[in-house]
């Protein structure tokens, strides 16, 4: 057989790369003559560079979900359910981990799958929080006590704080983006913005620099930190090994609202999904190679074995529920799949990004006292309807 290349493009973290790396390294001891290269690139990069021009230099992509309504528009990676067998597509469906798998569903069609998931939750050092005589905290109380003490992290880059106003508008009883004109209506967007400035007015500004990957170093190579209430959840740094001090991790705090009712009549936040997906390029010249990888990477026993055993955050719920995967993490995907089964799915209209890339500067600005509440949601709802303009035949979810 003559030798056959492929190449794909991750982003640059060891949960993004060294899964796929070996993976490749996998596929291609079971295919001599096959070999595939991932390449890499920063995270900032990965949400923003357009995925049109990707799919021109890549037979395979690991996408963020919000993409999938620009690939459906422009037809660049395969619709998977048009080349992927029913049935195994069904047991990804049956076994999704939150929204996760349908996240990648747009215009009737399977643009990816889901291969990684994740949401923001809490993490904290255990060892920190005993020796101050600290219960991890269960209430926004008890998370404003930390910030108060200093020992508080949390990522604040615009991509973050906009994440994190879905889940407190959402907190206040209203999710984002029910209306066309609006993203919010006034008095749940006040009531978002004015808890995000109760907590962000405590911390660090060295924080509004910082991703939750910065957060996660910070946290596991100093004991500057004791808790961080909420960031992407990253399975590397609970493994043994991985850091100098492990992180564990935990559900969201109880705040009221429109997140899961506990016993005592309130709820815990429902933070915004992310995780990532993967795809096959249209303009593939080896479709056939690039399918049997993606089908062989969301295998349910290689997302629970191999996949998690090397570095991965696998997107399938079986990998998540898996006693070994749970061992290796110190149950990282056991206590955290509460905060993904009631995860928020942002929407994915072509012309979405636009809003993102934007409306999470104007969050910051307010944090950092650079501007008003009043002209932030205003900012906001200029971008929304602006971002539906570009395409206003789509449905904006």
């Amino acid at each position: 057989m003559p030798e056959i290349h492929l190449k794909g493009i991750t982003w640059g973290h060891s949960r993004g790369f060294t899964p796929l790396a070996a993976a490749a390294q996998r596929f291609s001891e079971r295919y001599p003559g096959v070999t595939i290269t991932w390449e890499k690139r920063s995270l900032q990069h990965f949400a923003d560079y357009p995925i049109e021009r990707l799919t021109r230099q890549y037979d395979l992509l690991i996408i963020d979900h919000p993409w999938v309504g620009r690939a459906a528009t422009l037809g660049c990676v395969l619709p998977l359910d048009e080349w992927l067998p029913a049935a195994f597509l069904q047991e990804q469906a049956d076994h999704s981990v939150g929204e996760s798998h349908q996240s990648y569903q747009y215009g009737g069609h399977q643009w990816a799958l889901a291969v990684d998931a994740a949401t923001p939750v809490a993490s904290y050092r255990s060892d920190l929080l005993q020796q101050a005589g600290r219960r991890l905290p269960q209430t926004w109380k008890e998370v404003l006590e930390i910030a108060r003490l200093g020992k508080l992290a949390v990522p604040a880059i615009p991509i973050d704080l906009l994440m994190n106003f879905y889940m407190f508008c959402i907190a206040h009883g209203t999710p984002p983006f029910q209306q066309d004109a609006e993203v919010i209506d006034l008095a749940t967007g006040y009531a978002a913005l004015g808890t995000m400035k109760e907590l962000y007015s405590l911390v660090d500004e060295k924080m509004f620099q910082a991703n939750p990957i910065a957060v996660a170093e910070w946290m596991s190579s100093t004991d500057d930190y004791w808790y961080c209430p909420f960031a992407y959840g990253y399975s590397n740094y609970s493994r043994e090994g991985y850091a100098a001090h492990p992180l564990a991790y935990a559900d969201l705090v109880e705040m009221g609202g429109g997140g899961e009712k506990s016993g005592r009549g309130v709820a815990k936040l429902r933070s915004t999904i992310g995780g990532t997906g993967l795809a096959v390029s249209a303009y593939s010249q080896r479709r056939e190679w690039a399918l049997a990888f993606t089908e062989m990477v969301a295998d349910p026993l290689f997302q629970s074995t191999f996949y998690v055993q090397h570095s991965g955050q696998p997107g399938h719920r079986l990998a998540w529920e898996n006693e070994s995967a749970n061992r290796l993490t110190n149950q990282f995907f056991s206590t955290v799949l509460p905060a993904m089964e009631r995860g928020y799915m942002r929407p994915r209209y072509d012309g979405y990004l636009y809003f993102q890339d934007h409306a999470g500067d104007a969050v910051q600005e307010y944090l950092l006292q650079k501007r008003d509440a009043a002209s932030v949601l205003a900012t906001m709802n200029h971008l929304y309807r602006e971002s539906r303009e570009k395409n206003p035949i789509n449905s904006f979810v």
